[in-house]
């Protein structure tokens, strides 16, 4: 729905990127706006395949690189993944106004190699997963502390405290 409304309200082109089964199904039984481009893969520190852990319960969409306990370890698949870096230089984009991301904790692992691409990025969308780690709060903190020192303000905070918006000052 967000990336519809984006769409709709400000005629953007929308990229998504989603290795997720059950998300590349469902999208393939979609009419899609032709402003809207995805992409079977995800995005994680650097260009490979990675073991993608299926969500426990079946019904359910999300899974994850990282263990945690929503996740089945024993259940998991080999998925592409792409840096930020190389998914950029393949589209040819210099510019990003907003980067929305939820990956299931993976957020602050690859933080630092999206802030290192070659490309500028106005806002970032970022879903917090903290409770998947014993030392979630402190790699939050880091998180926030790299974005702080890369020129980003917090401009909204969901309440659950778990999606933080940020935008670039300039």
């Amino acid at each position: 729905s967000f990336d519809n409304a984006i769409i709709e309200k400000h005629g953007a082109q929308v990229f998504a990127f989603d290795p997720t089964p059950k998300s590349i199904n469902w999208i393939e039984n979609q009419q899609l706006s032709p402003s809207c481009h995805f992409f079977g893969y995800g995005i994680d520190q650097k260009t490979g395949f990675v073991n993608f852990n299926l969500p426990k319960n079946q019904d359910h969409v999300s899974g994850s690189v990282v263990k945690h306990q929503n996740v089945n370890e024993e259940n998991s698949i080999s998925v592409p993944m792409k840096s930020l870096a190389d998914i950029i230089k393949e589209l040819g984009h210099s510019h990003i106004d907003v980067l929305k991301m939820d990956i299931e904790g993976s957020e602050y692992a690859v933080i630092d190699s999206i802030l290192a691409a070659p490309v500028r990025i106005d806002q970032i969308l970022l879903e917090l997963h903290e409770r998947f780690f014993t030392d979630g709060k402190a790699k939050t903190a880091k998180l926030l502390k790299t974005l702080k020192e890369h020129g980003y303000v917090i401009y909204a905070v969901s309440d659950t405290f778990e999606e933080i918006s940020f935008i670039k000052r300039t």
